[in-house]
């Protein structure tokens, strides 16, 4: 300034000498006015800084609000404006303009000091957008990290001596104290990655679908962390505004559960405009830490330098699933399993501990770190003892075949299905229990199968396996039940699907099932032979069938006369009883009759000449011949002897008497 001064005084006696008092005058005037005469742009800003003042400043801001030397509070807006020159320089700033999707942060370099520990400034509605310094420095605005930033579109007139203005490829301002000069790049220039931040942090925050190899794209929720604020409270890791005093008084009020979980899950982020307005958020009691209110889809414009989000995605839960949540936060732990459940405790929602009631289909926005979530199955869950992977759940990828050896000392690999069934009333229990889905896989039934097949195998021959493979599938089936019943698991099904035997024992079994088929094969031959047998006889009674017909006809009919005769028959012997009797009785009476007149004949006549008449009698009613077939001739007895010889011939050869003598007496 003194050397301008000098180069002024000198110049101005060389043009006196030169050109005269007038000519002097205009240069002067020229020299002084034009100068001082400042052309501020449309969407600039004039810093003026003052040369020399006799007041001085105070220690604790490097603006002059009431005409000290220095940087001055009052900023030179667009248009003409006159500064002389000789007391005051003019710098040239633009104004602070926030591009689209971007946001500013605000670091004033003025007002009063933070106090201890605090990282950031208390915003107050006077300080508007931080366009009017003076305004800021009297209603109490402190130096340090403004809690508002400036959204995208922001157009303004910021003092930049008293604050710098941050955004992604750009600082607005003019950095004063030696730190923040020192921490400018080789060029010069402050940028985010100064005060440790990434560029794209200085981007508006978006929460939307995810993009996802497995289904395009995927629900997510943004997850905040806040650096300022009051600790959290002893023994929680998460901060949720008002505590869960809330869900405290829901319980006695006699609230269920799915009223306490959609309070317990749902959010307190219209309290502090989703954390963009971190004042407010602090004001309602915001800590510093995890929050447990996440963010849902939308657009953020949040404070860098006080908040960070971790994009996470959304709980889904699809039909045929719960899931139960292990909470790692809320009120102390009740246990409402009752008595008769031995294996941990569950725990009404809002409580620390396993929900006794699972979450169904649906999507959450639940935080992953205050709640866990194990995703349960509740359709029928197969399970492959194999190569194989059910793609559905994958529950079973570190499963394998079974290896097993009998009692002979013969390796079988057997390739295993096992079904299960988780309701969704006991899916708690069982997480209670195991832990999670996949421990219940690897720990229990892991155990349970594997070792009740190798131990059934191993105490049995080979072939009786092979032989009884139903019947040890239903055994397995009956283990398996058992075991599973006490972790609350129902078993729908046990199924050996394929077993692997030995080189040794296949050829064996091969040879074996040869003789086999060749015996059945014989037989059947046989059988076959026997069928034709059977054929030829049935074609053969078929060719005879009118044979046959015509014969049981006969059959028939001769049954019929056979039985007609032996009516008849019987009819005979009845007629000739009757006669019979009716004909001895007549006999008897004509043999009575003669009989007495026999004894009056030998009375009268004698013996001899009474059995002559009598003979001669018979003969005469009967059929023998008078004349003898042989005469005799010669003797004494004359005609008498003849019919005596006559006599002799009706006479039996074996001594007895001729019927009719008999029939006589």
């Amino acid at each position: 300034m003194l050397a301008t001064l000098s180069i002024l005084a000198v110049t101005l006696e060389a043009s006196t000498s030169t050109f005269g008092w007038g000519t002097v005058v205009g240069i002067l005037a020229f020299i002084l006015i034009v100068p001082s005469i400042r052309i501020i742009g449309p969407t600039g800003v004039g810093l003026v800084m003052k040369r020399f003042s006799f007041k001085k400043l105070t220690e604790e801001n490097p603006i002059a609000f009431n005409g000290e030397a220095g940087y001055q509070a009052d900023l030179l807006m667009p248009g003409w404006r006159w500064k002389f020159w000789l007391v005051y320089s003019v710098k040239k700033f633009p104004w602070v303009q926030i591009p689209a999707g971007q946001i500013g942060v605000v670091i004033a370099q003025v007002g009063q000091p933070l106090p201890i520990g605090a990282k950031s400034a208390v915003y107050k509605s006077e300080f508007g957008d931080f366009a009017n310094l003076r305004q800021f420095v009297e209603a109490g605005g402190q130096k340090g990290v403004q809690r508002p930033v400036l959204p995208p579109g922001t157009l303004l007139p910021i003092h930049p001596a008293g604050f710098l203005v941050i955004t992604r490829n750009a600082t607005y301002g003019e950095p004063l104290s030696p730190e923040l000069l020192r921490m400018r790049d080789s060029q010069g220039m402050l940028t985010p990655a100064s005060f440790g931040l990434a560029s794209e942090r200085m981007n508006i925050v978006r929460i939307e679908p995810a993009a996802s190899s497995a289904a395009g794209t995927c629900d997510t929720i943004g997850i905040v962390t806040t650096y300022e604020g009051p600790p959290l409270p002893s023994g929680s890791i998460a901060g949720r505004l008002g505590g869960f005093d809330d869900i405290a008084k829901m319980e006695q009020a006699g609230s269920d559960n799915a009223q306490l979980i959609e309070v317990v899950l749902g959010s307190k982020n219209n309290l502090h405009n989703n954390y963009q307005d971190f004042q407010r958020f602090l004001d309602n009691g915001g800590t510093i830490g995890l929050q447990h209110d996440p963010l849902l889809y939308g657009a953020y414009a949040l404070n860098p330098f006080l908040v960070s989000v971790e994009i996470v995605p959304m709980l889904v839960i699809e039909q045929g699933q719960v899931a139960v949540i292990k909470s790692y936060v809320g009120l102390v732990s009740e246990d409402t399993s009752g008595d008769e459940f031995k294996f941990g405790t569950l725990v009404k929602p809002g409580h620390r501990g396993i929900w006794e009631e699972p979450l169904r289909t649906g999507k959450y926005p639940i935080n992953p770190h205050c709640y866990r979530a194990e995703i349960v199955p509740t359709w029928i869950l197969t399970l492959n003892w194999a190569e194989e992977v059910s793609e559905a759940h994958k529950l079973d990828q570190h499963l394998s075949s079974i290896t097993a050896k009998s009692r002979e000392g013969f390796v079988f690999v057997i390739d295993l299905q096992v079904q299960i069934h988780v309701a969704d009333t006991q899916a708690p229990k069982v997480i209670s229990i195991v832990g999670s889905m996949s421990n219940l896989v690897s720990e229990v039934l892991q155990a349970a199968v594997g070792n009740h097949f190798r131990d059934r195998i191993q105490a049995m021959p080979a072939i009786r396996f092979i032989e009884t493979r139903q019947e040890v599938q239903e055994e397995a089936f009956n283990h398996i039940a058992g075991k599973l019943k006490d972790y609350k698991i129902e078993t729908k099904g046990v199924y050996i699907q394929d077993v692997v035997l030995p080189d040794t024992l296949v050829n064996v079994l091969t040879a074996r099932e040869i003789a086999n088929q060749e015996k059945l094969t014989y037989k059947m031959q046989q059988e076959a032979q026997e069928q034709r047998v059977q054929t030829e006889k049935s074609k053969g009674t078929a060719d005879m069938q009118a044979e046959l017909a015509k014969s049981q006809v006969g059959i028939d009919i001769k049954s019929n006369n056979a039985k007609a005769r032996e009516a008849e028959g019987a009819g005979e012997a009845a007629y000739i009883e009757k006669t019979g009797k009716a004909q001895g009785a007549q006999v008897e009476a004509v043999g009575m009759a003669r009989a007495k007149a026999y004894e009056a004949q030998v009375r009268a006549l004698g013996q001899i000449p009474t059995a002559i008449v009598n003979t001669a009698t018979v003969l005469s009613e009967g059929k023998a011949k008078f004349m003898p077939d042989v005469l005799v001739a010669g003797g004494g007895g004359g005609s008498l002897e003849g019919l005596a010889a006559t006599l002799i011939k009706h006479f039996d050869t074996t001594g007895q008497k001729p019927k009719a003598i008999e029939e006589t007496k």
